[in-house]
């Protein structure tokens, strides 16, 4: 009998070709379809018992793949948010199965019957001007090590970039001696925008270069964050970052309540975005700010801000009273008539 292999052969295929040749997606985008495909493996193999080589389309109907959305959820303790984007993965997967081989779009159609598990809306986390300015005061800045956190965290709000966004940055990407001086950030999908430094930036950046790229020339392909272990150079990592924002969140947080409980680098990107807001930017500016492909996305921007409801609210009322109404008809007597149709 001969082995049914196009799971495993069409992973392979997926994982190696098609999604960095030929949609040419980012490295991370191909690692979230790599740990789902992953996790699909763990469960075969833990929770029925089945190796990968024997893991075939007709096993993974849709009632196994909804088992396996649940298990990531009580066993993997697992949000709502990313079980919903490993089976957007596993639909991305199944659909690219069904082009390559026709006989297989029964499978792709049964997974189709999966739901997307509807999530409670979630208040956007963003950091006060106080909070944020009490964080920013906790590196030091007589050391090399501050120098370059602080001017990290700074970079991050500024340009309400991404953390990879800000770790794939190379001298190179930086337009200081342009009219208007910019940074080139490359997104999500390979997608690059422009965004401007404002002077206070440029001053901290100018300190962090004195420090961590004196000789260097700003086209050169080095990295502009980057870390020193057992004298070799390597790009500065996540867990680099995260680690030295927890210790700063915490200490911050003892001299100013308005710190989070938990700082990460998203948290820059959201408080960025809601202080524009707040100012009065609009949220089509925001969303080419931040790099979003539908202004949905910034949508939640304007339903997180409850002060600017209580403005909102607290105009409409004089001296503790209720503002009365102005009819629109008031001192005009054709627009009266011409709503009665007496004109």
């Amino acid at each position: 009998m001969k082995i049914d292999d196009r799971f495993f052969r069409l992973v392979r295929d997926f994982l190696l070709i098609y999604l960095p040749k030929n949609r040419c997606c980012s490295q991370n985008t191909v690692k979230a379809y790599r740990d789902t495909i992953h996790l699909l493996q763990v469960f075969m193999k833990e929770q029925k018992r089945v190796p990968f080589a024997k893991i075939t389309f007709d096993r993974l109907n849709h009632a196994l793949v909804s088992e396996f959305l649940d298990w990531l959820q009580t066993e993997r303790k697992c949000r709502v948010s990313t079980r919903n984007h490993r089976l957007a993965a596993l639909k991305s997967f199944f659909k690219y199965a069904a082009q390559e081989d026709a006989s297989l779009m029964f499978a792709y159609v049964e997974l189709g019957k999966v739901p997307v598990k509807r999530q409670p809306g979630r208040r956007v986390s963003y950091m006060s001007e106080s909070g944020l300015a009490a964080l920013l005061q906790e590196p030091d800045e007589g050391t090399k090590r501050g120098i370059r956190d602080r001017f990290f965290m700074i970079f991050l709000y500024d340009t309400g970039a991404r953390i990879q966004e800000v770790l794939d940055l190379q001298l190179g990407d930086l337009h200081l001696k342009d009219s208007v001086p910019c940074v080139y950030l490359t997104g999500k999908r390979q997608k690059t925008r422009v965004v401007p430094l404002l002077n206070k930036t440029l001053q901290h950046l100018e300190l962090y270069l004195q420090h961590f790229h004196p000789k260097e020339a700003y086209s050169s392909n080095n990295s502009l964050f980057y870390t020193v272990i057992n004298g070799k150079t390597g790009k500065m990592s996540p867990d680099n970052v995260a680690s030295f924002l927890k210790r700063y969140g915490a200490s911050a947080r003892l001299r100013c309540s308005e710190v989070p409980e938990r700082v990460y680098p998203h948290l820059f990107r959201h408080t960025r975005a809601m202080h524009l807001y707040q100012s009065g930017m609009p949220l089509s500016y925001i969303k080419d700010f931040l790099g979003h492909a539908s202004v949905n996305t910034t949508d939640i921007y304007a339903s997180a801000d409850v002060s600017m409801l209580k403005a909102a609210l607290e105009r409409t009322y004089v001296n503790g009273d209720i503002r009365p109404e102005i009819p629109v008809w008031e001192d005009n007597e054709e627009l009266l008539l011409h709503l009665c149709g007496l004109q």
